[in-house]
């Protein structure tokens, strides 16, 4: 264990430089923000760092190697200084800001040091869809231009969002660390960056409410709570599941759906089409659960890009507040260039946070012109100007990934199914009722009322309200879409309509957490009646502690308890070891030799299982790896399966040239033959690789033969 918080250490440090040279871009971006964007830095630097040696590796003018990224930090070390330069390095009041940069380090330092000691466990990068993760990540790491190898298609490239993964192989190259090891450190990093960078937006959304209605009450106090409750939210909570089927179940005994009376974590995200069981089978995560069971995907990968996002519109939505006529200067595109890159950098993460989140930059430029405009014709015309200039430079940017990327989506359908109105309730009430509360302090507070007239605004809303009410419309919205439409995909009818509420949705969570902690300290600073203000703050703390329950069962249903004895390290592939021993001694010895990347054949597998272990954990190709997965990015079943019975053929056939032939059809290089293959392909041929090649590995069970080029 102290070996590894060393290692979390070393890596926090990297981390650290990052944000440290990419701060002053931070503070000219962020300068209205109380802390400056500091914590931001850290994302701001990877986004702009990492995208450039991707770009530069993409359009193969520099390779991706551990030099390359040096020469970019280099770059952004000297242009940060150029900045530096124009500017003083600490305003007025310096003393006190540094104190809150050093206050949120510490905050951040101590979340990543927490979830990696969590990962540590349970490390292995096993189960779900870890395999594919890794695998990406590997592949990556033995690129030197990209488009970078499908290890479990030979001959093609990655035809999915990788630039999630490739992020973490640019920290693990930079570190210099294993992969197995920095796989675990990237879900603890993106752990600490959820609580982290929501403590800082939510506490900045509070900030600035007050700054505009020029009032100081107990500033601090409600900045901290409120941000403190939206970071353990978004990191940590989940929705009314866990506590009312523990409650349920617990004090009623009444049983689960499934009979059960103990409360099971992954309940909460597959409750709609579960309970009861209908033919509607969906998905409705949330970042706890991926932070639990530690799958690398996009969605996960792109929290921090999202938090980013959030921060830079509202940041604009001040900006053309205070600045409305000033369209073309130097300030704004400081502004807007920067969501433009993150939006390119969302699409090359997880494509479905790029139109959720132009709605955003939509509604926020709408808001903001009409404010400043008064004329709808004007106010569209402005917003859909700089809103297409703006999508515009981002779709320039993720150019060189859309010239090689296939779409795996096959159009749009209306949904066959719908929620029910208790579940969606389970799922979403907390918020609605966080909102709702909200609504109505508006209400009292912006309306005045006239037997005669309507209501009318009495005055504008403050930025925050405002920002916090458009956030709050496209979260209920991104609820709504799931019920009418779906995203077609290669899932079957029951599950027709999962894959699009689970990215969706998973959006409306974060957003909806991120404005809990703002309308706690908005709405608790604002009632003046004692009792009021009593029933309000227990009903509020009674709902976040139901959301917040959910790590109590969620940790020790995936990790155990957590005492020093069960501690097994961060390196993630110590079940490969344990399990697959003479599997492991092949990775060890492929990763030892093998600097570049050549095709090594090993048995097909399902999805979801340990098949394709080799491939995985090395970043080699094979000819053919998961088969529900290829059939997803391929777009159809046809090439995998008949990759598939190529393969059966190059192990089963008796007939040495046909096996040659695929073999040099695919130009593998390597052939594995380990007690998987024995057992996927029981008339396997052994003979005819020591025909065909030579044993050049050997430990147990597990050979590795090579091939003459």
């Amino acid at each position: 264990m102290l070996s590894d918080l060393g290692t979390v250490f070393l890596w926090w440090v990297f981390l650290l430089g990052i944000g440290l040279v990419f701060l002053p871009l931070a503070r000219k971006i962020f300068k209205q923000f109380f802390d400056q964007g500091y914590l931001f830095a850290k994302v701001l630097g990877i986004l702009v760092s990492a995208y450039l040696v991707w770009l530069l590796a993409s359009l193969k003018l520099l390779p991706f190697f551990r030099e390359s990224i040096g020469l970019v930090l280099l770059a952004g070390l000297i242009f940060n200084l150029w900045l530096l330069k124009k500017n003083d390095f600490l305003p007025k009041g310096g003393r006190s800001l540094v104190l809150v940069w050093i206050g949120q380090e510490l905050l951040f330092l101590l979340t990543l040091a927490a979830w990696s000691l969590v990962r540590g466990f349970q490390p292995s990068i096993q189960g779900l869809e870890k395999f594919m993760d890794f695998g990406f990540v590997n592949s990556i790491l033995r690129s030197s231009y990209f488009p970078p190898a499908d290890m479990w298609f030979a001959g093609k490239q990655i035809n999915y969002y990788y630039f999630g993964h490739f992020v973490t192989a640019f920290l693990t190259r930079l570190s210099g660390l294993d992969s197995a090891v920095t796989y675990n450190l990237m879900i603890a990093t993106l752990f600490a960056f959820s609580f982290a960078l929501t403590f800082s937006l939510a506490g900045n959304l509070i900030f600035f409410f007050f700054k505009e209605r020029r009032q100081n009450l107990k500033l601090k106090r409600l900045v901290v709570s409120g941000g403190l409750i939206s970071a353990l939210l978004i990191s940590l909570g989940a929705n009314l599941h866990p506590a009312y089927y523990n409650l349920k179940m617990g004090v009623f005994n009444q049983p689960y759906c499934d009979g059960s009376l103990s409360y099971w974590y992954p309940n909460a995200t597959r409750y709609i089409g579960y309970c009861p069981e209908v033919e509607d089978k969906t998905i409705h995560e949330f970042p706890a659960y991926s932070f639990v069971v530690s799958d690398l995907h996009g969605h996960v990968s792109d929290i921090p890009f999202v938090l980013l996002f959030l921060a830079l519109a509202f940041n604009l939505f001040l900006f053309l507040k205070e600045k409305k006529n000033q369209l073309l200067s130097f300030n704004f595109c400081s502004l807007s260039l920067p969501i433009s890159l993150v939006l390119a950098v969302m699409f090359m993460t997880n494509q479905w946070d790029f139109p959720i989140y132009l709605l955003v930059l939509g509604l926020v430029l709408l808001t903001s012109f009409y404010s400043s405009c008064g004329s709808l014709k004007k106010t569209w015309g402005r917003a859909i100007g700089v809103g297409g200039l703006i999508s515009l430079a981002g779709l320039a940017l993720v150019l060189p990934f859309l010239l090689n990327f296939e779409s795996i989506a096959k159009g749009i359908g209306l949904v066959r199914a719908h929620s029910l109105p208790h579940q969606l309730l389970i799922l979403w009430g907390a918020p609605w009722i966080f909102a709702l509360v909200f609504l109505v302090l508006l209400f009292r507070e912006k309306i005045k009322f006239s037997l005669i007239k309507k209501p009318s605004l009495n005055s504008r809303l403050e930025s925050s309200d405002s920002f916090v009410l458009l956030i709050l419309l496209v979260a209920t919205l991104l609820i709504a879409v799931p019920e009418i439409i779906y995203l077609k995909d290669i899932y079957i009818s029951s599950y027709h309509r999962a894959n699009t509420m689970f990215k969706l949705t998973y959006q409306s969570f974060i957003i909806y957490c991120l404005a809990i902690g703002y309308i706690f300290a908005r709405t608790l600073s604002s009632l003046k009646n004692k009792f009021g203000k009593q029933a309000v703050s227990s009903l509020f703390v009674l709902l976040i502690g139901a959301l917040i329950i959910y790590p109590y069962y969620s940790i020790k249903g995936y990790y155990g308890e957590l005492k020093a004895y069960n501690y097994q390290g961060l390196y993630g592939l110590r079940f490969l070891q344990k399990l697959y021993p003479n599997d492991y001694q092949a990775v060890v010895w492929l990763n030892q030799n093998l600097k570049s990347q050549v095709v090594v054949l090993e048995a097909v597998g399902d999805s979801y299982t340990d098949y394709n272990r080799i491939s995985m954990a090395t970043g080699l190709p094979t000819i053919q790896g998961w088969l529900v997965h290829e059939w997803l990015w391929r777009g159809a079943y046809d090439e995998p399966g008949k990759r598939a019975e190529e393969v059966r053929l190059i192990y089963e056939s008796k007939d040495n040239k046909e096996s040659q032939r695929l073999l040099e059809k695919y130009q593998v290089k390597y052939i594995v033959v380990g007690e998987m293959e024995r057992s996927k392909y029981p008339q396997l041929q052994e003979n005819k690789f020591r025909a065909l090649g030579k044993k050049v590995f050997e430990s147990g069970k597990t050979t590795i033969y090579l091939l003459p080029d």
